[in-house]
Formats: structure tokens, sequence, C-alpha cells
């Protein structure tokens, strides 16, 4: 980055109607925009509530192109209120194919990358794998983990199950990423008690920090917020924890949210990172010669 950057979040609800969920994203980007904001993050499928929590063939009807409407009016806003803004589809690609997918939308050219959720999970409630095919290796545009050029900077984003991945963050970072943004969904089943929520919560909030401390690198978090009911009624939902939260290169936390509908800012120094990397050159004393395992599902025991 050349200059300091304003960088704002939007954390919110949302449903499965896509023009009230775009309406209460939209307030949020004009809030922000009004606030100062030059790059503003949404959070992970904020068109749609989290439909993953069931299996159903209907719900490919949600999906759309990156040309389609919701990018559309992202781009119309990027471009009215000077920001770039990274939003998120339910991408439909081919018929049968279909992603998770970030968009970057610049102020001045529209849509200038995509980025295609790499990791994929399939747990109890996240039944992510029947929706969503991870996204193509390599590099170039929405193809592995490759920066997005803007008018602000080079963005490094990823997409919430990707946050659990130092490598993903790292390979970021090697590529020239100036900052790491994770648009996600995640919350607590309700039957967990008060201690294992606080835990998972710590877990999610120190893992991505870390990646800012490993890679000298600021991180932006958006999450969703809310109750969002099961509709197959086998479970008792979802509760979104919110948390969303901005962090400097070593970590530190610059502003956070809490559990309800929220809209953040935070400034980042431009020189920040040069600054940091400087004092912890973790780049430079690397052992690219000794990594070669990281290659391997698991050792077994060599």
């Amino acid at each position: 980055m050349n200059s300091d950057l304003s960088v704002g979040v939007v954390q919110q609800s949302a449903w499965n109607d896509k023009r009230r969920s775009l309406d209460e994203s939209e307030r949020g980007l004009r809030e922000l925009a009004r606030r100062g904001a030059q790059l503003v993050l949404l959070q992970e499928l904020h068109a749609t509530t989290y439909f993953c929590q069931t299996e159903d063939t209907s719900v490919f009807d949600l999906a759309e192109s990156l040309d389609g409407p919701t990018v559309s009016r992202l781009i119309a806003l990027a471009r009215e209120l000077d920001l770039v803004i990274v939003g998120s589809i339910f991408e439909r690609r081919a018929a049968g194919l279909y992603h998770n997918t970030a968009v970057v939308l610049d102020r001045e050219r529209g849509l200038v990358g995509t980025y295609r959720k790499m990791h994929i999970p399939d747990d109890p409630g996240f039944y992510e794998k029947f929706y969503f095919t991870p996204g193509d290796s390599g590099h170039g545009n929405g193809r592995g983990f490759t920066p997005v050029d803007t008018s602000l900077g080079r963005l490094g984003v990823l997409v919430c199950w990707d946050q659990w991945y130092p490598e993903a963050a790292r390979l970021m970072a090697l590529a020239g990423a100036d900052l790491l943004l994770y648009p996600t969904a995640i919350g607590w089943d309700p039957n967990d008690d008060a201690a294992e929520q606080q835990r998972q919560f710590d877990a999610w909030q120190l893992i991505q920090r870390s990646h800012a401390v490993a890679n000298g690198l600021p991180v932006v978090v958006a999450n969703r917020t809310g109750h969002e009911t099961d509709p197959s009624g086998h479970s008792d939902g979802i509760n979104f924890w919110g948390g969303s939260f901005i962090v400097g290169p070593q970590g530190e936390l610059l502003t956070q949210a809490g559990r309800n509908t929220e809209h953040l800012i935070a400034n980042i120094p431009a020189r920040r990172s040069e600054t940091v990397r400087r004092i912890w050159p973790y780049l430079r004393d690397r052992r690219i010669d000794a990594y070669q395992d990281l290659t391997e599902r698991y050792l077994d025991h060599r």
C-alpha cells in the first residue's frame, strides 16, 4: 500500500430474500463510506441465509453468475461510493458446478478479481461439500491462493474455513498481498455450554490473529450475526456469533464488533507492515529447503 488505508467491515444478519439482505449490505456500505472507508469487506454469503445447514437441491436456484444481480449491484455501489468492495456470492459457474466465491469490485474498474473458496468443510450443520466445488489450483485470477490487485493495493482474500489453514495465509503473503481478508460464517450450536462457546470463539479469533503475526500483515474479518434455524428441523440451528474484527500486522486488535449488527472501521498505516517485517523478518528466515514434507497428507511415523 502506498498510503494509509481506511478499512470497513459490515457485520449483518441475512435472509433468503436477496433484496432484503442486499439492502442491509448497502446500508452498511453507505454508512462506512460516510465515515471515510475506502475498502469494505462484507461477510460470507451475505445475500442469503447460510443455507448449508441442510442438503437441498432446490437451494441451487439461489446461485448466480459473476455477471448476475448481486455483483452488478455491488459494482454500482463501488462506483457511486468510491469504494473497493469485497463481496460474496453463491456462484453458478456451469450446470452442476458451483462455488463459494469472493468478488472484488474496484471503485474505478468494476469486477477486478475473484477468489473461489479452496477449503470446503463437511461437518454437522455445515454441509458445504454438497454445494461448493473447491477453487482451482494454480495461479491467476480466481485460481488458487492468488491476491487480487485493486486501486488500493493487493488483497489476499480467503473465505471462512480457509481461515484455519496457515498455509493459505502464507501463500497469499508470499504472492505479495498487502493485507488478508476473511469473509466468514461461523457460529455456535445453541446446545453448547458457555465455556465451550468461549473456547470456540477464542480459537477462531486467535488463529486469524496469528496469521497477522506470522506474515506481518493486517487481517480483516467479517462474520455474520443472528440466529438461523435449520430448515430440516433436525437441529436447533446456528447462533452466528458476530465478533468481526480488524488487526494490525502484529496481531494487535484495532477494532472488534459485538454479537449484533455492527459496522466497523479502522485505519491501517501504509508502512506498518514494512516496519514490522524489518524487526521480525520471518520471510527471510524461512527454511524453504527443509519444508518438502508439507506437501504430504501425513508422515506416518517415518
